[in-house]
């Protein structure tokens, strides 16, 4: 991406094209947390600052490009927004299909019954010898 030989258009096409989709494989069943989100956009910056490249000031020194010019630079296509549009499609892909097809059977299923109250039960517990045996917590 610091590449000189290639204009900034072949490399926002190459971030758009190869390296977003490998980052965001499996994004509908993704729950984003505001730390993954952080964690996403850091990323993204860092390409895109590898890609544009330093920005001049008017008095001529070179700086570090900001994160609200490196969005104007791609017209504001944020990679969270960018997943979060794409499982708002996905959603709509799901409810349009057939009543029997697995992921609209999970959407919509119930859960029966509910959980006993407290914490859960200690099922397994690592011995110092390294296997596992069952216990119930006391």
């Amino acid at each position: 991406m610091k590449s000189r030989a290639l204009n900034r258009s072949s490399k926002l096409k190459i971030y758009r094209n190869l390296i977003r989709p490998v980052v965001t494989y499996g994004y509908e069943a993704w729950t984003l947390t505001d730390r993954d989100e952080q964690h996403l956009r850091i990323f993204e910056c860092r390409i895109l600052r590898k890609t544009f490249g330093p920005v001049q000031n008017e008095d001529g020194s070179w700086r570090i490009g900001m994160n609200y010019e490196l969005s104007e630079l791609i017209g504001n296509a944020d990679i969270v927004k960018f997943i979060k549009s794409r499982r708002v499609a996905w959603l709509g892909h799901v409810m349009r299909m057939d009543d029997k097809r697995t992921p609209k059977r999970i959407l919509q299923w119930k859960p029966i019954g509910t959980r006993t109250r407290g914490r859960p039960w200690k099922r397994w517990r690592s011995a110092k010898n390294g296997s596992k045996t069952v216990e119930k917590a006391m």
